[in-house]
């Protein structure tokens, strides 16, 4: 029995894995809002029925999409502003971290960029929430650095927040040059290093 009961959990495992799939191919070209679960359901070969097996509404699956897409980068977000070399390697450290990260899921990256501000409520939410953790989890690494010393904890959310909302931009970036030459990417990076060495500069002079 119970190994029955294991077989029927990873068929439906498998299916909701193939649902998020297959809306995250879908929305390559279209919107959260403009995205029917009839197409969702058609793309995996299931009935529209079997939708609701797994998800409330697209809504909710967007959601499902948005802890794929993130959940699993808080530790990553974290060692880009960890406290191991100096702040150049720090930066080039994120850099190099973060471009991996978009050529080795470009869809989520697409998705998280344009569902940010998108027309679907609980996913821009889902969204802020995670980018909030984000901050929260840089905060905490940025108050083991030497320079950090005399911060308030304020003041260095402030400073998380530049950090994560830096990465996000320079995410964007990089997905834009993908299909680019390398020196796009290699202009990004460049860009992005700019980028955080002013941040870390004001850092230096922010209690002088």
């Amino acid at each position: 029995m119970s190994h029955t009961l294991g077989i029927r959990q990873a068929q439906k495992q498998k299916t909701r894995q193939s649902l998020l799939d297959a809306a995250l191919a879908l929305l390559e070209e279209q919107s959260l809002s403009s995205l029917g679960l009839r197409e969702v359901t058609r793309a995996v070969g299931v009935a529209p029925t079997a939708f609701y097996r797994h998800f409330r509404s697209t809504a909710d699956l967007g959601v499902a999409l948005v802890e794929e897409a993130l959940g699993s980068l808080h530790l990553m977000i974290g060692n880009t502003v960890s406290d191991a070399g100096d702040s150049e390697e720090r930066i080039a450290r994120a850099v190099e971290l973060i471009a991996r990260h978009v050529a080795a899921h470009p869809a989520h990256v697409r998705f998280i960029a344009r569902e940010r501000h998108g027309g679907v409520q609980p996913v821009r939410e889902a969204i802020a929430e995670q980018l909030a953790r984000f901050a929260e989890e840089v905060k905490v690494e940025l108050a083991k650095h030497p320079e950090s010393a005399g911060w308030s904890d304020d003041d260095l959310l402030m400073l998380a927040g530049l950090y994560v909302d830096q990465m996000l931009m320079t995410a964007s970036l990089f997905l834009e040059a993908l299909e680019g030459p390398q020196e796009e990417r290699e202009h990004v990076a460049r860009v992005a290093t700019r980028r955080m060495r002013l941040i870390s500069i004001g850092r230096r002079h922010w209690l002088g």
